[in-house]
């Protein structure tokens, strides 16, 4: 799955046009909007608020509110938020150009996940899902009342063009996520069908209701993927009210927007403006934080977070420190290097680079011990690999046994450890062990590739230079095995035009995961998106078990068998060492002036990082106090 930003919907449809349009398109007599019958003959339909992955919806068709929602909470007053770098695009579902953070908040979605269970998807633009037992296809209601925000209703037509749209000029993920779709046909107005090639992939049924739904009329006589500043049309809680290009954006909250009634849409989208201001770095933003320029920050950096707000405000409760636990898979956040250029298509130099990372060390004095090392790509959840593969999770590895590491049957993963003193000088000479048997050699200092007998030089891309204090160490000890690491810090813009088109040789990113992996894992690790400029499979994987793997995830068919599944990918994704894994913590930590009100309950899942900051809203005399300090 793939988590969008959040809205619901809980509206009543109209009882006779529903019974007569299900009886024309399925054949089955109903006896209730909600009904789940069997007619002699036919098989099992389910008409639905919600549908589950696995289970049963947490939320009922009567349900008020998201439990992460406050009813009470106020509308009003502004948030100025932060975003790095820059930005030249309003179009945020294509490859080409940078498009602007928050984007998201103007596009509705037939359905919306809740950020406290695994996988539901809620009704938001379809009022009622359809579906058969077996998953083959879904049939989308349309709410009569969704509109876009120029007051034209959303339509079947609407639904059919965007996916269209995507799947053929969007960015390839679409085409990854939705490959097992077969066709999209309006059956009327209100009612879109879509139809799968198997009923094993029951994750289909949810993921393409998160599909963003497009102004057919709007995007008529434009170029879709073209980057461009032009205003999108949207449907979404927020429009945009201004632009500055590359610098900021503002975002007001529609007044009329045809979803505010909605059930979970009760206690979100409370401001009436977000801001969106951009800086050349975080050191920029922290700063500007502290001067009041900003409202709110999610504080990435262990140093800052540790020291980097002692300041007067802080002491008297102004600036507020809070974390919250999060229980979301916290993906692989990692040094990846690129299996499409030597020598990083050999398994024992990529071994070797993890030796040669001393984290121990590294969290001691820069980290302020705030983290733990990673040691799965899906760390902080159930699907996370351990010890060595047992029952079913062993059966599954078995079926591939003579086309992997034999260390995955053998060995307990687990990345190399130092005392944290500085002295890492057993990992390396593990590491040299590893770099000889692998046939590289020393001379006059340097580590020389076997196979063109050059001295191995790698460059770093970076688009953070505060990253630097983390990789001067790692380069230090890569030195000492003779191995020069050149760190390139880029802006955000060039770091992503590069990163589309998988120009690097090593690089720190995070690969996100959620409590449901699915079709996305395509985009992420096969063969096929391996070359395809603008995937998300940025070393370059192409390891046939790992396809292998990847569909049987795609097609589990109940959660104990997703969860021995994926432990299974995970595993020989560990053990083929495609990136040397950082650290990561379990919690969100979050720095801003106290002028905001919270809901009691906070997300489980919010995968976005925005840790329910649209159910938060603004305390009109705090705020008060807060802006007399502005001036």
């Amino acid at each position: 799955m793939i988590v969008k930003s959040q809205y619901p919907s809980c509206v009543n449809t109209r009882a006779l046009c529903l019974l007569f349009l299900l009886f024309c398109f399925s054949g089955v007599t109903y006896g209730g909007i909600n009904a789940s019958e069997e007619a002699p003959g036919s098989e099992k339909i389910v008409i639905s608020h919600a549908i589950a992955m696995h289970d049963q919806p947490k939320y009922p068709s009567s349900f008020a509110h998201f439990d992460y929602a406050s009813p009470g909470a106020l509308k009003g007053g502004d948030i100025r938020l932060h975003a790095i770098g820059t930005f030249d695009s309003l179009n945020p579902f294509i490859t080409k150009g940078t498009p602007v953070d928050r984007i998201e908040l103007l596009y509705d979605t037939l359905t919306i996940s809740s950020q406290d269970e695994p996988f539901t998807q809620y009704g938001l633009v379809a009022e009622k899902i359809e579906y058969p037992e077996d998953r083959s296809w879904v049939i989308y209601h349309i709410n009569p009342s969704a509109r876009f925000h120029d007051g034209k209703q959303i339509t079947a037509s609407d639904v059919a063009f965007s996916f269209n749209t995507l799947i053929s000029k969007g960015a390839p993920l679409y085409s990854y996520y939705y490959a097992d779709i077969k066709d999209v046909k309006a059956i009327n107005p209100l009612t879109v069908k879509f139809t799968f090639k198997n009923t094993t992939n029951k994750e289909l049924a949810l993921i393409i209701g998160q599909l963003p739904i497009l102004p057919e009329h709007f995007w008529k006589n434009k170029i879709f993927d073209k980057s461009s500043l032009e205003i999108p049309l949207g449907s979404g809680p927020y429009k945009i009210k201004s632009v500055d290009a590359g610098r900021s954006i503002v975002y007001e909250r529609v007044k009329n927007y045809w979803g505010k009634g909605l059930a979970v849409n009760t206690g979100l989208y409370n401001f009436d403006q977000i801001i969106v201001d951009y800086y050349r770095d975080d050191t920029v933003a922290i700063e500007a934080l502290k001067a009041k320029q900003l409202d709110f920050r999610y504080e990435i950096i262990s140093k800052t977070w540790s020291t980097g707000y002692d300041i007067p405000a802080a002491a008297e409760g102004l600036l507020k420190k809070q974390t919250i636990r999060d229980y979301s898979p916290r993906g692989m956040q990692a040094f990846l290097v690129n299996l499409r250029k030597a020598p990083f298509n050999d398994l024992k130099f990529r071994k070797a680079l993890n030796y040669a990372f001393d984290f121990e060390w590294e969290n001691k004095n820069l980290f302020y011990n705030a983290y733990t090392r990673t040691e799965s790509y899906f760390t902080n959840s159930e699907l996370a690999s351990s010890g060595l593969p047992q029952g079913r999770e062993l059966e599954i590895l078995n079926q591939y046994k003579n086309q992997l590491p034999e260390t995955i049957f053998t060995t307990v993963y687990k990345n190399p450890v130092t005392d944290g003193a500085g002295n890492n000088r057993q990992n390396l000479r593990d590491a040299q062990k590893l770099l000889s048997e692998a046939g590289y050699s020393i001379v006059d200092g340097k580590l020389v590739d076997p196979v063109n007998h050059k001295p191995v030089v790698i460059d770093f891309l970076e688009k953070d230079s505060s990253f630097e204090r983390v990789l001067n160490p790692y380069a230090e000890n890569l030195k000492r095995l003779g191995i020069q690491l050149n760190i390139r810090v880029v802006d955000i813009s060039q770091f992503i035009s590069r990163m589309k088109i998988h120009d690097f040789d090593m690089t720190s990113l995070t690969i996100p995961q959620t409590q449901s992996p699915g079709n996305e894992q395509r985009d992420f690790w096969t063969s096929n998106s391996a070359d395809v400029e603008g995937s998300s499979n940025y070393s370059g994987i192409k390891n046939p078990v790992v396809d292998a793997l990847v569909d049987l995830v795609i097609n589990a068919p109940n959660r104990s068998e997703l969860v021995a599944r994926t432990r299974a990918l995970d595993r020989v994704l560990l053990h083929n060492y495609y990136t040397i894994p950082q650290w990561s913590n379990i919690s969100h930590r979050l720095v801003y002036w106290d002028k905001f009100e919270q809901p009691t309950v906070a997300p489980s899942y919010d995968l976005t990082f925005n840790v329910g900051l649209m159910s938060w809203w603004v305390n009109p005399e705090k705020a008060k106090k807060i802006d007399a300090l502005k001036r």
